[in-house]
């Protein structure tokens, strides 16, 4: 019986309170289509920089005294290396081919001999292609073989993990604030409901009733306005993201969709949560006021 109570209580308190909680609901949808914005372009900026991070290479260019046999072997070696995704050995005849390729001339015909060297590219995996572990994968590289020349792009490496650093600060920043907003916002909703009905919450505490018996019902009522407001904000973000982008920029779509698609049902869980916890901190320091006088 209790739980049917605070179940039609917590349904039919929105229908008691229309204007609050189409208030609530209508800037929490707009709090939440913001975090799904957000949400979706931070996950594909981090798709970007993995992808960035994946074609980082790192050459290694072999001294004349290495051998033929030598070279494959430090080829192989270097390969076992923790978060090294590939190893591939550049001989001097594919070097010139890829001179070739690149510049469109021909450097033994240019110089009567092949002066380039002899090379192993290193490939990361996307979580290591950062510049702390190439700081480290380096000196174990010449600990295989010291007659090397190690040479990676330093400058752009720094560069790439400064802006994720900046843009992870930038976005979790705001999405916290909003987040908090909308708790403030759905919590400050539920206690105006519960100082309205304050006379009904004295007549339940005085024939007996629990604290969840009382809250029960206000914390459905938030979690319901969460519910509805990530629901609607969701459509709004695939709308904004599967029709409109996909129709005037599609290219920017390809890149944004995947991340579109693991932000829809986020943006519904997250509203619902919201609601919950906002409800619940409401209802919990209402209930804490009440019970000391």
């Amino acid at each position: 019986m209790s739980l049917l109570f605070v179940v039609k209580e917590g349904f039919s308190s929105i229908g008691r309170a229309k204007l609050p909680a189409a208030i609530t609901v209508t800037i929490s949808f707009l709090a939440l289509v913001l975090l799904g914005l957000f949400g979706t372009v931070s996950l594909s900026f981090f798709d970007v920089i993995q992808e960035i991070r994946s074609r980082v290479e790192l050459e290694v260019f072999l001294g004349e005294s290495v051998t033929e046999p030598e070279a494959m072997n430090i080829t192989s070696r270097i390969e076992t290396l923790k978060g090294v995704r590939e190893a591939i050995y550049v001989s001097k005849d594919a070097a010139a081919k890829s001179f070739t390729r690149d510049f469109g001339e021909d450097v033994v015909k240019i110089l009567g001999s092949n002066p380039l060297p002899r090379s192993i590219k290193l490939k990361f995996l996307p979580d290591y292609a950062r510049p702390e572990h190439i700081e480290r994968i380096v000196p174990a590289i010449r600990a295989i073989t010291s007659d090397v020349d190690i040479r990676y792009n330093q400058s752009f490496l720094g560069q790439i993990e400064e802006n994720a650093r900046l843009f992870t600060i930038l976005t979790g920043g705001i999405g916290v604030l909003i987040s908090a907003g909308t708790v403030v916002l759905i919590g400050y909703t539920i206690r105006l409901a519960m100082y309205s009905r304050q006379e009904k919450i004295r007549t339940m505490r005085l024939v007996g009733a629990t604290g969840w018996l009382i809250g029960a019902p206000y914390i459905i009522e938030g979690a319901l306005q969460g519910l509805l407001s990530g629901l609607l904000a969701a459509g709004a973000v695939y709308l904004i993201f599967d029709q409109l982008l996909y129709m005037y920029e599609p290219e920017v779509y390809k890149v944004i969709q995947p991340s579109a698609l693991m932000i829809y049902p986020s943006i519904v869980a997250l509203g619902l949560l919201l609601g919950i916890f906002g409800s619940a901190l409401s209802v919990s320091k209402y209930l804490r006021v009440v019970s000391k006088r």
